[in-house]
């Protein structure tokens, strides 16, 4: 196989695992081997808090009057809706909204001209309150104060002969984390036992602004400690397909989407079911049932459940274990979290994510300049003895195997390995994907800007200047390479520049711009390898 012939290969294949590796990382996520048995069984063998409870944690209202409560602290604002005590609006003040940057991004929503999206509690148990039941607040109105680190929203719902029960909303200064509590207080001669539910309901619609041709997920994750991190599409909650631990004593489950993440944390070594529905109008449920602790007569008992709603990051480990896992960056995960690691680094000093990029982008040229060296004058040597492959070719053009022969031989002759200028495409592959599911995936890249037009790196350019300019480093590069001699391979040569940049239309603009200044550096250093090999072949002649 010539040098022409492996360098497409190369580049094919290369597309092709981009390809595979959004399409089975976000279309089709798939479930680490060993853990608990389907949701068909799941839902034949859960306790009796789901088959006893099927109606209520259907998540359905016939009433819909309940008073809108609103809060704000200094990260989001919230709509808490009476009926149920539903966080029904949940707003980022500090992360813009994708399409109208001069509004704030909603994670839940709720209305007829929104999708669906709200965080949903209540108790399990005869006359005790659910999402269904109406609570009542002293105020309708919240507001974090200066001096404050919380925010308490407290429901009361009527008294039900003798049980007082209380919804009680707290807020963190500086948190994304909303604790919600339920307390049980028994006036009546008899132990009340009961359970408590905490579940998202969403509809399966993609964030507004996610491109099709970059495909991220959206659905549901599980996490424990034996099963580790699972997600779990829509598309196999409808098909039943799905497989997750069913119960634990420690772990979260929450609701993925692009950036941003919300998880139910229940307390570690305490007993807990998840659960995931199919419900009514194209919703989907995903929670978790504790066991309330038993309220003797007299008695006052609380039962607290954190979750987070907030942008994914990696230190989201420091809140719940596995949680950072949230930010996910796919099968090159070992290598990509140092790369953002340094590009975080990097950014701390230079204080521009573009910079920054371009800064790592020399950094791994640096590393990896020995090979690269190596590889270029390979290629050059490929290039000058390019006119001694034509002949060996025309001389055996009806004899296949005495041509490889007489090629082998004229490599071992001049040295030339002919695999060596394809290695840097390889060992950059890798540099490449993570590179992109880095950029992808960080919430840190989301409005950042570069300089002029470029207002968001996490973005594709909207003026299609880096991908133009990315398609004309490669246009240079190709003209650096060996001419192909096969006339297919020549126009296949010239069409993939066009066909790249096209690709890279659909890319944020951070990674096409690593890409151009990659190449950039690229076409410099083999230059001048080339030329410095060309011109020490002409003084070896004379």
């Amino acid at each position: 196989m010539d040098f022409q012939r492996l360098f497409l290969f190369v580049i094919f294949s290369f597309s092709l695992m981009m390809v595979w590796d959004g399409w089975q990382r976000y279309q089709h996520p798939q479930a680490p081997s060993g853990m608990a048995k389907s949701i068909q069984s799941q839902n034949v063998e859960k306790s009796e808090n789901i088959a006893g409870h099927a109606e209520i944690l259907q998540g359905s209202k016939e009433a819909t009057t309940g008073k809108i409560i609103k809060v704000k602290t200094d990260l989001m604002s919230v709509e808490i809706n009476t009926l149920g005590g539903d966080i029904q609006e949940l707003d980022f003040l500090k992360h813009p909204d994708r399409l109208d940057k001069n509004k704030n991004f909603a994670l839940f929503e709720k209305g007829p001209n929104t999708h669906n999206y709200v965080a949903q509690t209540g108790l399990l148990g005869t006359g005790l309150p659910n999402h269904t039941s109406f609570f009542t607040s002293d105020q309708d109105n919240y507001e974090l104060g200066d001096q404050s680190d919380k925010l308490q929203v407290v429901l009361k719902a009527n008294d039900s002969n003798g049980v007082k029960v209380l919804k009680i909303i707290t807020f963190h200064r500086d948190s994304y984390v909303v604790d919600i509590t339920y307390q049980i207080e028994n006036d009546t001669s008899m132990p009340i036992k009961s359970s408590a539910y905490f579940q998202f309901i969403r509809d399966d619609v993609n964030p507004a602004g996610v491109s099709k041709m970059v495909p991220t997920f959206t659905g549901v994750a599980v996490y424990t400690d034996k099963d580790k991190f699972q997600k779990v599409s829509f598309s196999d909650i409808d098909k039943g397909k799905v497989k997750y631990p069913s119960e634990s004593n420690n772990g979260w489950i929450g609701i993925l989407q692009h950036y941003f993440v919300s998880a139910w944390i229940p307390e570690e070594n305490s007993k807990r079911e998840f659960y995931t529905r199919k419900l009514k109008n194209g919703l989907y449920s995903a929670g978790v049932i504790l066991p309330f602790p038993v309220v003797a007569p007299g008695q006052k008992v609380q039962l607290t459940v954190p979750f987070y709603a907030g942008p994914a990051e990696s230190q989201l480990n420091a809140i719940a274990p596995g949680l950072g896992l949230t930010v996910d960056y796919g099968w090159l995960t070992v290598v990509a979290t140092p790369i953002f690691w340094t590009l975080s680094f990097i950014h701390g000093l230079v204080n521009n994510w573009g910079v920054a990029i371009i800064i790592l982008t020399l950094l791994i040229k640096i590393l990896f300049f020995p090979l690269s060296a190596a590889s270029y004058r390979s290629m050059a040597k490929m290039r000058m003895v390019a006119p001694k492959l034509e002949k060996i070719k025309q001389q055996y053009a009806n004899d296949r195997e005495q041509l490889n022969r007489a090629m082998m031989d004229l490599y071992k002759t001049e040295k030339i390995n002919p695999l060596g200028g394809c290695l840097p495409v390889v060992i950059q592959i890798p540099v490449f994907i993570s590179l992109y599911w880095s950029i992808l995936a960080s919430v840190e890249m989301r409005y950042a800007p570069f300089f002029g037009w470029i207002t968001d790196l996490s973005a594709p350019d909207p003026y299609y200047v880096l991908p133009v300019l990315m398609g004309i480093s490669m246009l240079l590069q190709s003209r650096l390479n060996p001419a192909p001699p096969d006339p297919m391979q020549a126009k296949l040569m010239k069409i993939m520049p066009v066909a790249f940049s096209v690709m890279f239309f659909f890319f944020p603009a951070g990674l096409v711009l690593y890409s151009i200044v990659n190449n950039g550096l690229s076409i410099a250093q083999q230059w001048y390898i080339t030329r410095k090999i060309g011109v020490a072949g002409v003084s070896a002649k004379h």
